[in-house]
């Protein structure tokens, strides 16, 4: 397996596409501080090496029933959370990353549309440079209060 190496321009790029993926590039060139031919560039090259894979919306919770989402506890080596977290930001199927204390010092939020997504997530994290262990639960049901 390739693991695609994203610089900061690309993760930022990410992060606000995952937030409303139809943002026009030059919203997008806006909020990056970069030209819209830039960000615009940016896309196409993250498009064509398949780092986006597509485009989408967001439903109610509820109606997504078939997505697999989990919770990624994280321990990480020494004073390596910032690059972790670095890492984690450019990965799709990463929702969230909380800092925490205790046993674990990230917890990620996964989502991703089927098992082999999931299956393949897992593998990318567990690769990334700095991970010293991980344990994820799936996420069966959510009870709204």
């Amino acid at each position: 397996m390739v693991v695609e190496v994203l610089d900061e321009l690309d993760r930022r790029l990410i992060a606000l596409l995952r937030a409303d993926s139809r943002m026009p590039a030059s919203a997008l060139a806006a909020r990056l501080k970069v030209s819209r031919g830039t960000a615009q560039n940016r896309i196409d090259r993250l498009l064509a090496r398949g780092v986006i894979q597509g485009f989408t919306i967001r439903t109610r919770p509820e109606l997504e029933g078939s997505r697999v989402r989990a919770i990624m506890c994280i321990a990480v080596e020494g004073e390596r959370s910032g690059a972790v977290v670095k890492a984690l930001r450019g990965l799709p199927t990463v929702d969230k990353v909380h800092t925490t204390n205790g046993r674990w010092d990230l917890i990620a939020e996964l989502d991703t549309e089927t098992l082999r997504e999931f299956s393949d997530t897992l593998d990318r994290i567990r690769t990334i440079e700095g991970i010293a262990s991980t344990e994820t639960s799936i996420l069966l049901a959510t009870q709204k209060f």
